[in-house]
């Protein structure tokens, strides 16, 4: 449901949106729709928004904002996410409050993941 200035959509570069489309699909179960050959939407993953066709990416080393991710099972996304063509940028770390790790998909926009402190 749309709330009045809340966030609502984010939309993020894509050189390859095929690729993109395939990596979301395989490690999130993601599903799209097509707006053209240069765009495409995706709802219902806590926030909705798309990705438009462009040479650009989104990292947070040049300023970009970071979209976080929930994981109740950290390592098994980490499989999925290295599985379905993600590339690692920085392995799981602790940080205060729970553990994470940053990874790129296949058009380079850079995401993260984080769960809750391991278990001792």
């Amino acid at each position: 449901m749309n709330q009045h200035e809340k966030l609502n959509y984010v939309e993020y570069p894509a050189r390859d949106l095929p690729a993109t489309k395939s990596f979301f699909e395989a490690a999130f179960g993601w599903v799209f729709t097509d707006y053209g050959p240069e765009y495409t939407a995706f709802s219902d993953q806590g926030l909705d928004g798309g990705f438009y066709q462009s040479d650009l990416s989104a990292s947070s080393q040049q300023g970009s904002a970071l979209l976080v991710f929930y994981s109740a099972d950290l390592e098994s996304t980490l499989q999925k996410v290295t599985a379905a063509g993600g590339h690692i940028i920085k392995p799981i770390f602790d940080f205060p409050g729970g553990r994470r790790f940053h990874f790129s998909e296949p058009s380079g926009n850079e995401f993260a993941v984080w769960s809750e402190p391991a278990k001792a």
